[in-house]
């Protein structure tokens, strides 16, 4: 039973207690923009393996005028031993005894220290860096910095041409192991892999020992998480798959026809009393909110989100769609009794970056969004034998499945301590890359939607697809994480 101690130090007010919270998975110690709220040092327990490892997480009080901290200390002989010794009054000389809080806590507990930066800024635009990393050297344990306040992701490229940045401005440091992006507000859990991998580079003997094993039980539980999300997505897209809505009878299947042709001019709900075909199509399509509603809580809860940020979530994604305007698709083809089409301009919202179909019917309003004939593109009314239905074709479901993982990247990059809503959750690469990790998969996604049962009487094919889309979703996720984060420890599904 060995116990490894993190612990997060950072100039005041860039960010230590928030990215605490993300990682923990917890709302722990008191956020607010301000110097110096946090005032003493506040563990917590990251991982516990089975066998009794603990890698414990401390928040620090910030360091404060370090600048001037450091020109008194080089004037002393032992300048860390005078520092540590002298009694700073807390309240007139705040930041030097702020500062003095955390370098005790350093010397007596941590193993590797954590060094936040507001990446928000140049470094050399971080005049506080320089004094704090000479502190640190006093001190002689390792750290790993990360780079905090990112901002939205980014391209791969182009944040590691920041990470390069900084590593370049901190290389006079030997003490700086590694330099990491980890943003409180928009990391993913892939970050934190390589987090740990770090931290057990810089240690040595028992307690490297210790962190692999932990390393390792963090992994485990991701996988879950990871194994469970795509479970959850399998299912809701399975069952939207094999969602049917009868054709109440009363008008000819020609004329039924005619009616939805009208109606691309005009919203479903305008006409669906009339209709019996667009009745059915609000139905199939109320079915289909409630079922991204359903999906997407269960991700939220399974990712350790509650309360508020759930709330944030489904209103910023419906937010997105709402901010995209569709590109024009013309008439509906009517061939044979069957409405078809290429949801041409839903996948142009996908491709520039809203969520369409999958995120952009959370909020509510859904014929309202779409309009008719964005609708009738995606649903297709077949003439059984003895009645009439409507199901979503095999052309809606392409965009349904693209929405579906852009869903899971958006809450999988939510950091628990972000509290109010500031950044998109769908950067324009995200659709880009979701289209090219679902390549490899399109093949046996089309045979999967082409073999779905022509009976409106299909009990047991929900299930059936959920058991051949799961391994899908997983393979494309994991491409798409590679490619997202290329290079990062990042545990294949």
């Amino acid at each position: 039973m060995t116990t490894v101690t993190l612990s997060l130090v950072s100039h005041t007010n860039v960010g230590k207690t928030t990215l605490a919270r993300t990682l923990l998975g917890s709302d722990v110690g008191v956020v607010r923009d301000a110097p110096h709220v946090t005032q003493f040092a506040d563990g917590h327990d990251l991982i516990v393996t089975d066998a009794g490892d603990r890698l414990r997480l401390w928040d620090t009080p910030g360091f404060g005028d370090s600048a001037r901290l450091t020109r008194r200390l080089r004037q002393r002989g032992e300048p860390l031993g005078w520092f540590l010794s002298e009694v700073w009054d807390r309240w007139r000389d705040r930041s030097f005894w702020a500062s003095q809080q955390a370098l005790r806590h350093v010397q007596a507990e941590s193993d590797v220290v954590l060094y936040l930066v507001n990446a928000a800024e140049s470094p050399q635009a971080a005049g506080y860096v320089a004094p704090e990393m000479d502190l640190l050297a006093w001190v002689g344990k390792p750290v790993l910095v990360l780079l905090n306040q990112l901002g939205a992701p980014r391209a791969a490229a182009q944040e590691a041409a920041e990470v390069e940045a900084w590593r370049t401005h901190l290389a006079r440091w030997p003490l700086v192991q590694a330099v990491l992006p980890l943003d409180a507000f928009a990391r993913c859990w892939v970050h934190e892999a390589t987090l740990l991998q770090a931290v057990q580079a810089v240690l040595q003997g028992e307690r490297a020992e210790a962190m692999a094993r932990l390393a390792t039980a963090w992994r485990q539980r991701r996988q879950q998480v990871f194994d469970e999300s795509m479970r959850v997505l399998a299912a809701s897209l399975a069952r939207t798959a094999a969602a049917r809505e009868t054709v109440a009878e009363g008008a000819g299947l020609a004329q039924r026809l005619r009616q939805l042709g009208g109606a691309v001019a005009r919203r479903l709900d305008a006409d669906a009393g009339a209709d019996p075909a667009g009745a059915a199509q609000q139905r199939l399509a109320a079915a289909l909110e409630a079922e991204v509603r359903q999906s997407t809580t269960q991700l939220i809860e399974l990712h350790g989100l509650q309360g508020h940020a759930q709330a944030e979530i489904l209103q910023r994604v419906a937010g997105q769609f709402a901010r995209h305007q569709r590109v024009p698709e013309g008439k509906a083809a009517i061939l044979g009794g069957a409405v078809t089409g290429a949801l041409a301009g839903l996948k142009a919202d996908i491709a520039s970056g809203g969520l369409t179909l999958g995120g952009g019917l959370i909020a509510g309003s859904l014929i309202g969004a779409l309009g008719a004939a964005g609708l009738a593109r995606g649903i297709n009314v077949v003439r059984g034998t003895g009645r009439s239905w409507v199901a979503w074709s095999d052309a809606a479901m392409g965009p349904l499945v693209e929405a579906a993982l852009l869903r899971y990247l958006a809450v999988a990059h939510f950091g628990r301590g972000r509290g109010e809503w500031v950044q998109g959750e769908a950067p324009p690469h995200w659709a880009a890359t979701v289209a090219e990790a679902l390549a490899a998969q399109r093949a046996a996604l089309a045979a999967l939607w082409a073999g779905r049962s022509d009976r409106v009487d299909n009990a047991g094919e929900a299930e059936r697809l959920a058991a051949a889309l799961q391994p899908l979703l997983a393979r494309a996720a994991g491409t798409l994480l590679a490619r997202l984060y290329p290079g990062s420890h990042n545990p294949p599904p």
